[in-house]
């Protein structure tokens, strides 16, 4: 049963005015549409929880962490079809999906109960050193305060709701208030029932959770000004991602931005890799490109190889295994748009040829393939921009001096991939101190699509493909983003953070 209405701090709040989701197929389910006024009950809520929340034991919230996970488990089946029926994303992708992020909550409950995250340091004190002594430092993590999450598109979700900005944030103690997307208004409104269902179970503040649905660019900008309001997590577009930025700057009080906001994730086919098994490398490309209609940030856009006969057949191969992949229905009816002009765009650059062009309306994608020259590529910045979707393109470099030219001319990426057999060693060599100022995640002989959840993931990169090159939206080491280092000094016990008394 959907609730159509905001949560705020424990209560399913409506409004004057509704909303419609935009289902591939059924009937529409109407939702309240959110305003600047619900963001600051939201906001308040948050805030009166943090002085309880962000005080809890690490048990306390891994039981937390653990309980939102059991309750959305427990709603498995409502939740993968209405994402189904919302989305258009199919029950496999979607129960697997599911399962990404309730083992996103336990990993982190897990995380917080090792403790490892707070890098507890301590300075004995040296009463006797000269020319001064030294007094008795303690430091530790703490959590920031009240966190907003905007909900992602492509993922309804792993990166929304509940997803990893979410689970990162209450790890670390920090209340959170969702932004909701209204591309997925269904599957977030049973989500929030999981997230209200654990808060009760567990006794927490009921301000730790809240979730407003749909509004316009005014809501989007409330969250993020919001005075009580210190981080903001972000999966999205470039362009809206930077406008919410630049907001998050130019508060009277400037709060930290980690946005996501997407890449083109280039790969290198090195020359050996591409005689010996340029075709192989070519249908696995395909299958990366358009995995989900290509609605994934980590989806690989370009590939770069050396000018020639292999380039041809790579070419050929890569066409062959996309034109066997048939339409696919598009998240919603704006990013079929956008992937209609982000296609249009290229085709019509000067020196970019078509090697598959299909057919394609309305909120469904095809595969499309372009080919370059690189020195095409290096003239037209377009050419370096995300087209998310199933759309790729083929740069051909004519030696390892114009690859290198190709390299540094990157953007800043979440992935970059160099295909490569043993003697593609020293071309390799020379790309990787390039590429890892490029991107937050190297990957050999592989493709981007799939971002493990774990210790050692960085999903963020350098501008533009992240807002801060020092974070990740993906993994363990996101909790920092909900932390800052307090350091105490001559404290008695009695007054130290139970994490380090």
């Amino acid at each position: 049963m959907l609730m159509g209405k905001h949560l705020i701090a424990g209560n399913w709040v409506g409004g004057d005015a509704e909303f419609q989701n935009m289902p591939v197929s059924g009937s529409a389910d109407s939702f309240a549409v959110g305003t600047p006024d619900h963001i600051d009950q939201a906001a308040r809520a948050a805030e009166d929880a943090f002085w309880s929340y962000g005080y809890s034991s690490r048990a306390e919230r891994a039981k937390f962490l653990r309980s939102i996970a059991d309750h959305i488990d427990a709603r498995g089946d409502d939740i993968t079809a209405m994402g189904v029926k919302e989305t258009g994303l199919p029950e496999g992708r979607l129960a697997g999906e599911r399962g990404r992020t309730m083992g996103q909550l336990r990993l982190f409950a897990d995380h917080i109960e090792a403790g490892n995250y707070l890098d507890r340091r301590h300075d004995e004190a040296l009463p006797d050193r000269a020319p001064l002594p030294r007094p008795d430092l303690k430091m530790v993590q703490r959590p920031i305060g009240p966190v907003a999450v905007f909900g992602a598109s492509n993922f309804p979700l792993a990166f929304s709701t509940a997803g990893g900005d979410t689970a990162a944030a209450l790890a670390a103690g920090c209340p959170v208030v969702v932004k909701g997307h209204s591309a997925h208004p269904g599957v977030s409104d049973i989500v929030a029932q999981a997230i209200l269902a654990a808060i009760k179970e567990c006794g927490m503040h009921p301000g730790v959770f809240s979730q407003i649905q749909g509004g316009n660019r005014a809501v989007g900008q409330a969250i993020v000004q919001h005075p009580l309001i210190k981080a903001v997590g972000f999966t999205g577009s470039l362009t809206g991602g930077r406008a919410l930025f630049d907001l998050c700057a130019a508060r009277p009080e400037p709060i930290p931005f980690f946005g996501e906001l997407g890449s083109i994730n280039p790969m290198f086919i090195l020359d050996t890799a591409l005689e010996q098994r340029g075709s192989a490398i070519a249908e696995g490309w395909a299958g990366s490109l358009t995995m989900g209609a290509g609605q994934f940030c980590t989806n690989p856009g370009i590939a770069v190889v050396t000018e020639g006969t292999q380039a041809g057949a790579f070419g050929d191969a890569a066409a062959k295994a996309l034109s066997a992949v048939g339409a696919q229905t598009m998240l919603t009816d704006g990013i079929a748009d956008a992937y209609h002009q982000g296609r249009d765009r290229v085709a019509a650059h000067e020196g970019v040829r078509d090697l598959l062009t299909t057919s394609c309306d309305q909120r469904n994608a095809t595969p499309y393939l372009y080919a370059t020259t690189a020195e095409k590529w290096l003239a037209n910045e377009e050419l370096g921009e995300e087209v998310f979707g199933p759309l790729g393109m083929i740069v051909t470099v004519k030696n390892a001096d114009e690859r290198q030219a190709v390299a540094k001319a990157l953007q800043g990426q979440l992935t970059c991939t160099i295909h490569m057999d043993d003697a593609d060693t020293k071309d390799g060599q020379a790309l990787m101190p390039v590429l890892e100022r490029k991107a937050g995640r190297l990957l050999i002989n592989g493709f981007p699509t799939g971002v493990e959840v774990s210790d050692t993931m960085v999903h963020g990169g350098p501008y533009p493909a992240s807002t801060n090159f020092g974070a990740t939206s993906v993994g363990t080491m996101s909790i920092r983003r909900f932390l800052r280092p307090v350091c105490y000094q001559n404290m008695p016990d009695a007054l130290l953070p139970k994490d380090l008394a």
